[in-house]
């Protein structure tokens, strides 16, 4: 079975027999992969009233551990984003009581963003449902794909710098 990228290899194929394109069938892949699981996320996430990017900061500051605060700063590397957009963030979840900016006590310059009640339970209430819609997406490749799939990605990121949360 194949899919639309080996007909566009094909077509290369075709005009250029002198080129081998095989990046375009990893890339090309890859990023096709990204706008198909971009769609269904941002779907998903819609049903419980939340964008993707909302979901991300309550699962960063929900992994964070008691009290569930990061400084904004924290929040912003970890989402790779400017820090006009993580301040814009930050009050839009405010608005919406999901979060809330607590003084730092070690560095009156600092703010931290914390997960409110109502931010702690819709990230609790999402976080099933969200790994189990997770797995639904990746049901087609058995444990071994998966497994090898994985381990093919951690390389390919590691050798580009991703190596850290922030």
């Amino acid at each position: 079975m194949g899919d639309a990228v080996d007909l566009l290899m094909a077509q290369w194929a075709r005009e250029r027999p002198d080129l081998d394109v095989w990046p375009m069938g990893v890339m090309g892949r890859i990023a096709r992969l990204s706008r198909l699981l971009d769609r269904e996320l941002k779907e998903f996430f819609a049903a419980y009233g939340l964008e993707r990017w909302e979901f991300d900061v309550l699962a960063t500051l929900r992994r964070s551990g008691p009290p569930y605060e990061l400084t904004a700063g924290a929040l912003n590397r970890a989402a790779m984003v400017t820090s006009g957009a993580i301040t814009n963030r930050i009050d839009r979840m405010a608005g919406k009581g999901l979060v809330e900016r607590i003084p730092d006590e070690d560095d009156r310059r600092s703010i931290r963003v914390r997960l409110t009640d109502r931010g702690l339970a819709l990230v609790d209430q999402v976080l099933e449902p969200h790994v189990a819609n997770e797995a639904r997406l990746l049901a087609s490749l058995d444990p071994g794909e998966r497994e090898h799939l994985a381990g093919a990605l951690r390389t390919l990121l590691a050798s580009l710098g991703d190596t850290t949360l922030g």
